[in-house]
């Protein structure tokens, strides 16, 4: 059990013994995901990192944000879950920058902007 977060997504990953079917909220993968490859390639590259695409069942619970976000949550709690499960897997999920949560999220506003830091146009006169 491993979980992730990026921006405001929020993933629950669970590692069951399988022959390597991703369930994201009760969804295969791809239909999830839109078939973006770019996303797919994202929740995979863990399990490639340790050589077990093939051996593992992925069942995932999502919410939040978008999913480029939820794909890089998903991703996070995956390599997290394999950690747990093995922590041999540690190193080698590591060096791929697999186990760093991207902690960057969007500033709030401020009053009297018009967003974080935009400030309305200023007029001398």
């Amino acid at each position: 059990m491993g979980s992730g977060r990026r921006k405001s997504s929020v993933a629950q990953v669970k590692l069951v013994p399988g022959v390597g079917n991703i369930t994201i909220n009760s969804k295969s993968a791809s239909h999830y995901l839109q078939k973006d490859a770019l996303s797919l390639y994202l929740i995979e590259e863990p399990l490639k990192t340790v050589s077990l695409e093939d051996r593992c069942d992925l069942i995932v619970k999502v919410h939040g944000g978008g999913l480029k976000g939820q794909a890089k949550a998903i991703q996070l709690g995956i390599a997290r879950a394999l950690s747990v499960y093995q922590p041999s897997y540690v190193s080698s999920l590591k060096e791929k920058g697999l186990l760093t949560r991207d902690a960057r999220v969007k500033e709030r506003r401020k009053y009297g902007l018009k967003k974080a830091r935009k400030a309305p146009q200023f007029s001398k006169r």
